[in-house]
């Protein structure tokens, strides 16, 4: 089973996702977003499995700057705008062989899914 989380090394809930994965004996690999930006078929692959409401990164200096017309996006258009800015995704991303199990971290939940 091949765990990937997806994040920013200074995001403060990607670093409580790791420590919730270590404390609950799960290996995982990290994916710098800003290092390694997912290619657009990763991102298409993220929001085919939670769409892309959830993918937002709404708190982003990045997503205010896409102005009022992103209030219209459709989840191709949203499929652009993370491939091309990744730092418009909400993180972590969180997959468990490929397939997105969780974007960001509020509880355990992700965690049930990755046992």
């Amino acid at each position: 089973m091949a765990i990937v989380v997806w994040g920013i090394p200074s995001c403060s809930t990607v670093k409580k996702a790791h420590a919730a994965l270590r404390a609950h004996g799960i290996s995982f690999e990290v994916r710098d977003l800003r290092e390694a930006p997912p290619s657009r078929a990763d991102v298409a692959r993220f929001v085919a499995a939670v769409g892309a409401a959830a993918l937002r990164n709404t708190s982003g200096g990045a997503y205010r700057a896409l102005g009022p017309g992103k209030d219209t996006f459709t989840d191709a258009q949203w499929t652009d705008a993370f491939a091309t800015d990744p730092m418009l995704i909400k993180r972590p991303v969180i997959e468990r062989d490929g397939v997105t199990v969780g974007v960001g971290f509020k509880d355990d939940g992700v965690i049930a899914k990755l046992r």
